[in-house]
């Protein structure tokens, strides 16, 4: 795989691995922002805001824990729903439609690192380093 590529799968990895982790874990102490405040009314009146929002926080360290594991395209696909499942609910709550275009994107760049972690898997050379099988070229004496 092009080294360029192999570079730009990587910095999606680690983004899309460690913010869903990083948001979370806040999930639980609210130190970035209440969390809370970005629940649609309708769910809010449906069940406990709080316990909500820890929920939604395991399934983002799941999730990010997924992407950073050896099951990176599955993890990127639980990725982008998530962040489109997000931007649903916010829309829902009459604001926050900036936060919402966001997640849209954020879930764009999510799909993309799914399809490179496709690609990446059936490059030939992937599985011939993983495996041994291609050592890097040494140079012959003319």
């Amino acid at each position: 795989m092009d080294g360029r590529l192999n570079q730009s799968w990587w910095a999606l990895k680690l983004a899309f691995g460690l913010v869903p982790i990083v948001a979370g874990l806040d999930k639980f102490f609210n130190l970035l922002t209440d969390w809370t405040q970005y629940l649609s009314p309708w769910l809010a009146g449906m069940v406990p805001a709080t316990a909500f929002m820890q929920a939604v926080g395991v399934i983002e360290i799941v999730a990010g824990l997924l992407v950073l594991s050896k099951l990176t395209r599955l993890g990127a696909y639980v990725v982008a729903a998530w962040l489109l499942g997000i931007a649903v609910n916010l829309l829902t709550t009459g604001h926050f439609l900036d936060v919402a275009a966001r997640d849209v994107v954020m879930a764009v760049g999510a799909f993309t690192l799914a399809r490179l972690s496709e690609v990446r898997a059936a490059a030939p050379e992937t599985e011939a380093r993983r495996t041994g099988a291609l050592r890097p070229a040494q140079g012959h004496a003319s």
